[in-house]
């Protein structure tokens, strides 16, 4: 009787320890599922991407390896005679020496729109440089947002990151 109740419980335990360890290789399975959506892959997935280091989107069909930060707004009046597109140039003329210091890839562009009176600045940067610019607050931008910010006629003054590659 002793060894049958001896070898129960071995088997029950034996059992915990089974299904206790199935439990944990699920858990790391799944962990580092989930955890490669946010690692760089080292396999180039786009074919008309030039980076090496890409990362992957949309199963493989396109990838990133640059990142912008814009900045936008809505202006009022016509784009050929508007005071508020206007100053909005001028803060951006203020800033742009450091905004072109962020890093030595990076890429400015101002959009202008006539039809629906927005003014958007992009500023888009390698992978690699992004985090320590994001780290410094995408510095100028406190500055710049404060200058639209103080321009009648400027609305819906906001910030979006989105990836931007040239294809």
């Amino acid at each position: 009787k002793i060894c049958l109740r001896t070898l129960k419980l071995l088997s029950q335990d034996s059992l915990n320890i089974h299904n206790l360890i199935m439990k944990a290789f699920s858990l790391l399975a799944t962990l580092s599922w989930t955890a490669t959506a946010f690692v760089q892959s080292n396999k180039r997935t786009f074919t008309n991407s030039a980076a090496l280091n890409a990362v992957p989107l949309a199963n493989g069909a396109m990838s990133f390896d640059r990142v912008c930060r814009e900045w936008r707004c809505k202006y009022t009046g016509d784009k050929t005679d508007s005071a508020s597109l206007e100053a909005a140039a001028k803060a951006l003329e203020e800033v742009l020496p450091a905004l072109k210091a962020v890093s030595p890839g990076v890429k400015v562009n101002r959009l202008v729109c006539g039809g629906c009176l927005d003014f958007k600045i992009m500023t888009t940067v390698p992978l690699d440089d992004f985090g320590p610019w994001e780290e410094k607050g995408f510095a100028p931008e406190e500055d710049f947002l404060a200058k639209l910010k103080a321009i009648d006629g400027l609305s819906q003054i906001e910030t979006q990151t989105i990836t931007n590659m040239e294809i």
